[in-house]
């Protein structure tokens, strides 16, 4: 079995799905799509679909009108190795949207984003549960999240 994350966006669908192969390392835009003919969504032409590679996660993406906005409830998280890939990303992925609490984010299409460090998974699973409520407590006061400081929060 094969599992792909399916987004639905209400409009700019393609620039949306173009944007973020840029983005993100090792990502490529396979192929892109009309749905022929007069539909439910609308006339000939007007659903727009792509299927692209956002890292190592396959996605299909449809432009198909109003429908339900993004929200919490799914989002992609991308784990990043350094601060250098935390803030090249949280200078892009934010403008037009919003940033928000913990390392979280809506793009401009409404699509949400947690933007991780790799360490905050190393320092949460220190062996010491004191290690990760301090990085816990510090990252809760974080909006883009800081490699240094949660390592600092770690030592106490």
């Amino acid at each position: 079995m094969k599992v792909t994350q399916h987004l639905w966006f209400e409009r700019d669908m393609e620039a949306a799905v173009r944007f973020y192969c840029a983005l993100i390392p090792g990502s490529s835009l396979d192929w892109l799509s009309t749905v022929p003919g007069d539909t439910p969504s609308g006339p000939d032409g007007s659903i727009g679909l792509a299927g692209f590679t956002l890292g190592d996660q396959r996605s299909m993406a449809i432009e198909a009108g109003p429908l339900d906005p993004f929200n919490h409830s799914f989002s992609v998280m991308v784990e990043c190795d350094d601060q250098a890939g935390i803030d090249r990303l949280w200078d892009a992925l934010p403008e037009g949207g919003t940033a928000e609490q913990c390392g979280w984010l809506r793009d401009r299409w409404g699509l949400c984003w947690q933007v991780v460090p790799k360490r905050l998974g190393e320092l949460m699973a220190d062996p010491d549960p004191q290690v990760g409520r301090r990085v816990t407590a510090a990252m809760l006061t974080m909006v883009k999240l800081d490699i240094a400081a949660l390592e600092a929060a770690a030592r106490g």
